[in-house]
């Protein structure tokens, strides 16, 4: 056993000495292990590197003008231009290359010249200096340069229906109530109407309220008036009134005010004056309130005042009366509409002893149904 022990622990330490020997003798391979690169294209071989007593090779110095990795020449790959000026590059003492000087046009990476590498040049054509001047927009246009207004001496002319008449005189006529009513003390007939023609700016309006009982006319008139724009929606009006029926005519001046309010609310509100001193004074609101685009309910109130006392028309002096009517009406056409409603009519003050007297209703109430259009 002994003997067997000895012989295994000399063929054991034989095995180790030639072991290290092997390793001592052999050099080590410059491209890693084994593979190698210098066979790729555009990749040659670097020159040697030097190996120290030891079997070590040395390091690179910072003077060498390629990167060698391993054996692989970077110097020689494609695209990347070898620079002798780098081969100049003083060491010093410590192996180190010393730093570039900062007067050198290009950017050196071991050994890369990045001015030499593929687009990367430069194009004289780029430089700024060497850019035409720029010239601002100017002198004369070209001989075949469109006209300002791209009309190209095409004039304007007049296309049937499509001017907008703006400047234009236009006119239209509104029957806005022609209706028969049944009251508490008594029945008739009664209207409401007014038409204009003229300008957006200036018109010529005509307005006539009234009503016809037992066969004759009670309590009419029909006015004249001049109507200019002053604001949006807003005219102003100067004209004359003539009330006739229920007693002798009166004739009155007329100034007023008529448009179209905030919410859609139509106003009226005219204030007359007559001879004798005789003043009076009329407002009036209505708005049309759409359940559909044909079936629509209209409010309608109005105030009637007077300076002082007319009794051969029955009318005392301040309020005289209030009148507040409301009429569905179904527009057939927007310019042809049947209509049913009620009305309420009371009298105050001296008009409403005026109105006992006389033995008529101070408080009415009237069923009414009737046509509206205009054209």
């Amino acid at each position: 056993m002994s003997a067997f022990i000895r012989n295994s622990l000399a063929c054991v330490a034989l095995s180790v000495s030639l072991t290290a020997l092997a390793q001592q003798t052999a050099p080590a391979p410059a491209g890693g292990t084994g593979m190698d690169m210098s066979s790729m294209p555009g990749m040659t071989q670097g020159p040697g590197k030097p190996v120290s007593q030891t079997g070590q090779p040395r390091p690179a110095s910072a003077s060498n003008t390629a990167m060698d990795m391993g054996g692989m020449g970077m110097s020689s790959m494609l695209g990347m231009t070898h620079d002798p000026a780098a081969q100049a590059k003083p060491a010093t003492q410590a192996g180190q290359a010393a730093p570039a000087p900062a007067s050198s046009t290009g950017t050196d990476m071991g050994g890369m010249d990045m001015p030499t590498m593929p687009g990367m040049g430069h194009d004289p054509s780029h430089d700024m200096h060497a850019m035409p001047p720029m010239r601002m927009q100017g002198g004369t246009a070209p001989a075949d340069a469109r006209s300002a207004d791209y009309s190209d001496g095409i004039g304007y002319g007049d296309m049937a229906g499509m001017d907008m008449r703006d400047a234009g005189s236009l006119g239209m006529l509104r029957i806005d109530q022609l209706e028969a009513f049944d009251g508490l003390h008594g029945n008739g007939q009664s209207w409401e109407m007014e038409g204009w023609y003229g300008t957006d700016a200036d018109k010529l309006w005509l307005r006539s309220e009234g009503e016809r009982k037992g066969g004759s006319f009670d309590d009419s008139d029909v006015e004249a008036l001049w109507s200019h724009a002053v604001a949006t929606y807003w005219d102003t009006q100067l004209g004359v009134r003539n009330d006739f029926g229920g007693g002798p005519s009166r004739q009155w001046l007329a100034f007023g005010v008529q448009g179209l309010a905030p919410y859609w609310f139509e106003l009226q509100a005219t204030a007359y004056a007559a001879s004798s001193g005789r003043t009076a004074a009329r407002l009036r609101a209505d708005y049309e309130l759409l359940f559909t685009q044909r079936l629509i309910l209209q409010p309608e109130f109005e105030l009637n005042f007077y300076g002082k006392a007319d009794p051969q028309h029955r009318l005392g002096s301040g309020l005289s009366d209030a009148t507040f009517g409301l009429r569905l009406r179904y527009e057939i056409r927007r310019q042809f509409a049947p209509y049913v409603g009620v009305v309420w009519t009371q009298r105050y003050g001296d008009t409403a002893d005026f109105t006992r007297d006389a033995h008529q209703p101070v408080f009415d109430r009237q069923l009414v149904a009737g046509l509206r259009f205009w054209f």
